[in-house]
């Protein structure tokens, strides 16, 4: 989580992102990671194939030697309107080198699908509008703007 927020906003300390996880970390918000990609050859085709491991329990997380690759985090939202429970991806990263591969598409998907088959009839997320690459993915995935997310400072020096 570090690393995608540390691209976007280089100069910022994130380190109090581990109480986010802390916080929201659970049975019922699964963690998948890519900790390979590979290259899998068949009648003449190439395409690229992914070790996916995945993570959804209270219990300690089991790291492989090296860094996964890209993560998706899935949790719980409640729709504001209808009041049902859907999913909400937390968290969506692709490391820089791995990126523009599917790996992103792959773990949409994946997460998509484990939503579709706990009766969930939608799936959100938030997205920085300076992160074209992440709107571009989404928009290709057909997700929709169905609201804006404002913010002001209370800055106690405004006046």
């Amino acid at each position: 989580m570090q690393r995608t927020y540390q691209e976007a906003f280089p100069q910022q300390d994130f380190s109090h992102l581990a109480q986010t996880v802390e916080q929201y970390f659970s049975r019922e918000t699964p963690l998948w990671w890519v900790d390979f990609v590979g290259v899998e050859q068949s009648n003449s085709k190439s395409r690229s194939v992914a070790s996916v491991a995945t993570q959804s329990q209270n219990s300690k997380l089991e790291v492989s030697p090296s860094l996964p690759i890209a993560c998706l985090w899935v949790g719980n939202a409640i729709d504001q309107i209808r009041g049902d429970r859907h999913a909400h991806i937390f968290l969506l990263y692709v490391t820089p080198e791995h990126r523009r591969q599917g790996i992103g598409t792959a773990l949409m998907r994946y997460g998509e699908n484990w939503a579709k088959a706990r009766g969930d009839r939608q799936i959100a997320l938030q997205v920085f509008q300076t992160n074209t690459a992440a709107l571009n993915l989404y928009n290709q995935l057909n997700y929709q703007t169905q609201s804006l997310w404002m913010v002001k400072s209370l800055d106690v020096t405004e006046k």
